[in-house]
């Protein structure tokens, strides 16, 4: 072992003091190389923002990995069943949606149905206190917008991570506001923009129009206009059981965290009631999984043959080299260098290469990273604070090795194959 590592510690030193000595043709060898290495690293990196990314429009729209969600319709009784059982819990948040129109009242919506602004869905419904609901487009066109309206049993963020962008988020900590605090989403902000309406909000066939507040605009991923509320200051002025009623269409959702006993806790108790649910798991990571292997594979095959193009640059110089030096090594064997070591020296000068190249690539790669970061990161929440994956590391680590082994093998059978009778021709 002892030995062994000498020889090791031999070829290193040695191989250290070839690149000192050759300076130029090193440099040229990493130049050669780093496209290559750069390709893989940029790659890898690469992968992993898209992972990032694609995870992040998930989990905008639907909820992070590992919730639960529990969808069903809204009727009176079940809401009661909901509301009750995640009250003052932080591991499950109870999300009631309903239709409301904010605006003029016994006109038209601008938007029939919530429709995107620009889009005509067609349809809608309006509806007058507890008396008959009618078409929309048979009511006089006016000033008002219709959204959907999410009323929240406590805060929904840690589910479903909503990028704030001007305003504020609402404070579940506080007393409930006598006039509702709405966040409004980035579509329904463009139509609050576009129309200037009264703040006077109507739901379904509730019979007391609400004053809201606008305390701040959120991006939640979603086409539709939509608003945000807590739930119990809309109970302020319309009940919960109103809320469930049948000109509202509504729906609801309940967004349970991993482990939490909520669950099954609430399944129990809606299948006593002889009500439906329906339960799935957000496992988007997995669905994923096989799309991003697949493109990953095609860009490192990509880099594969940018770093193939390296490794015949390596190959071509360490030839050059071995033959520039073939006395060098023909006197080495003379005075009783192993073989063995001659091929160490010439592979230790290409590990070493490739290990600089690397290094090089990574540290500018990450330099790149955090630039990217600093300059998109404000328009691109999923680039905000970008940290340089280990995974893209570890890849230019491996694909420097891989490229000097890979180009110094030849040179280094070569100079292991030098005759000792070369250094008397000499």
């Amino acid at each position: 072992m002892r030995r062994l590592s000498g020889r090791f510690r031999s070829a290193l030193i040695i191989g250290l003091q070839g690149i000192r000595a050759r300076k130029l043709r090193t440099l040229l060898s990493m130049v050669s190389l780093f496209l290559g290495v750069l390709a893989v690293v940029v790659v890898q990196a690469g992968a992993s923002i898209a992972d990032r990314a694609l995870l992040s429009d998930i989990e905008l729209t639907s909820a992070v990995d590992g919730t639960t969600i529990i969808s069903m319709g809204m009727e009176p009784k079940g809401t009661a069943i909901v509301t009750d059982t995640v009250a003052g819990r932080s591991d499950a948040v109870a999300m009631l949606n309903v239709s409301a129109t904010i605006g003029e009242p016994n006109v038209a919506p601008v938007n029939p149905g919530a429709a995107p602004f620009g889009e005509d869905w067609g349809g809608g419904m309006v509806c007058y206190g507890n008396g008959p609901c009618e078409p929309a487009d048979v009511l006089p066109k006016g000033q008002a917008i219709e959204v959907r309206l999410t009323a929240m049993t406590a805060d929904v963020r840690p589910f479903r991570p909503l990028r704030p962008q001007t305003g504020q988020w609402l404070d579940f900590t506080t007393v409930p506001a006598m006039a509702p605090r709405l966040i409004v989403n980035l579509e329904a902000a463009k139509g609050f923009a576009q129309y200037k309406v009264p703040a006077e909000m109507r739901i379904g066939g509730g019979s007391t129009n609400i004053t809201p507040q606008f305390v701040g605009v959120v991006d939640d991923g979603d086409s539709q206009p939509r608003a945000y509320v807590r739930l119990d200051e809309l109970t302020t002025w319309l009940s919960g059981a109103g809320l469930a009623g049948p000109a509202m269409n509504g729906d609801m959702q309940v967004l349970v965290a991993p482990g939490s006993p909520v669950q099954q806790v609430l399944a129990t108790k809606l299948k006593g009631a002889g009500l439906d649910s329906y339960a799935e798991t957000v496992n988007a990571r997995e669905q994923l999984e096989g799309e991003l292997k697949l493109l990953r594979l095609v860009f490192l095959a990509m880099a594969g043959l940018v770093l193939l193009i390296g490794v015949a640059g390596i190959l071509n110089v360490g030839l050059a080299t071995v033959g520039e030096r073939v006395e060098e090594f023909a006197l080495r064997r003379a005075v009783g260098t192993p073989r063995l070591l001659l091929a160490g020296i010439v592979l230790a000068e290409t590990l070493l290469t490739g290990l600089f190249t690397a290094a090089a690539a990574i540290g500018l790669s990450a330099v790149g990273l955090k630039a990217v970061s600093a300059l998109l990161g404000d328009s691109e929440p999923f680039l905000r604070d970008l940290q340089f994956p280990w995974e893209a590391g570890l890849a230019g680590i491996i694909a420097g090795l891989v490229a000097g082994v890979l180009g110094g093998f030849i040179p280094a059978l070569r100079a292991a194959g030098i005759p000792i009778a070369t250094v008397m021709r000499a």
